[in-house]
């Protein structure tokens, strides 16, 4: 299938990321990505997402401004949302031709054994937050959600994943976020996604999880890039 995405560039600051021959990684290495802005030159890293949100948030967890361009993968269908980061990296970088970054979110039911795990876009397509919810009435609702992140040079991809547990509520509640962010509660928390700032979920979230190993990965192996 293939599903429109783009190319996001990412700066900080007012600064462009450069992924000419001499670019380095002073920045990730020196201050890390969510670093104030300085002069400096940093590689280029390119994510791929057509979700203008998913950008919005990481823009948030990293603290960097994205560009978008558009592109046009292919995405494999899998309850494996590894998998699918995996192969969409590898995708992405034959488009791109540079270090590219990818992410893709799961929600795992424990009584269904998982599913929809990396489905879940389609079957939000389907069913919506309410009919999600309905189905599931019958059903223990404990679930985990999960987000990857991937990068890909081209020889090698790196994957980085994050998990939160927590169940799915009786009915949609909320106005923030996007997506199923209004169905899902974390443990320890009487509120979902959908009904916490964007800050106060940024910093409990799969995706917070995920994005910070990135960043920490790119501190130590700047190589990598």
């Amino acid at each position: 299938m293939l599903v429109s995405h783009f190319i996001v560039l990412m700066s900080v600051g007012s600064d462009r990321i450069g992924c000419g021959p001499g670019s380095t990684l002073t920045a990730v290495i020196e201050h890390g990505i969510m670093a104030p802005h300085t002069e400096r030159e940093v590689l280029q890293v390119y994510f791929v997402t057509s979700n203008e949100n998913k950008v919005r948030e990481a823009e948030h967890i990293l603290g960097c401004s994205l560009k978008q361009i558009e592109l046009e993968i292919k995405e494999i269908q899998s309850l494996d949302v590894e998998e699918i980061v995996a192969e969409k990296a590898r995708e992405a970088f034959k488009k791109v031709g540079e270090t590219v970054l990818v992410e893709d979110t799961g929600l795992y039911v424990a009584a269904w054994n998982g599913f929809p795990g990396g489905l879940i876009k389609w079957i939000m397509k389907t069913l919506g937050n309410d009919g999600l919810c309905k189905i599931l009435r019958e059903y223990d609702r404990g679930t985990t959600v999960k987000a990857c992140v991937g990068l890909c040079n081209g020889s090698e991809v790196k994957l980085f994943t994050g998990e939160v547990t927590g169940t799915i509520v009786d009915e949609p509640r909320g106005t923030s976020g996007f997506g199923w962010d209004p169905l899902f509660q974390p443990a320890g928390s009487h509120r979902t996604f959908a009904e916490m700032s964007p800050e106060e979920k940024n910093s409990i979230s799969h995706r917070m999880i995920a994005m910070k190993k990135m960043r920490d990965f790119l501190r130590e192996t700047p190589q990598f890039l």
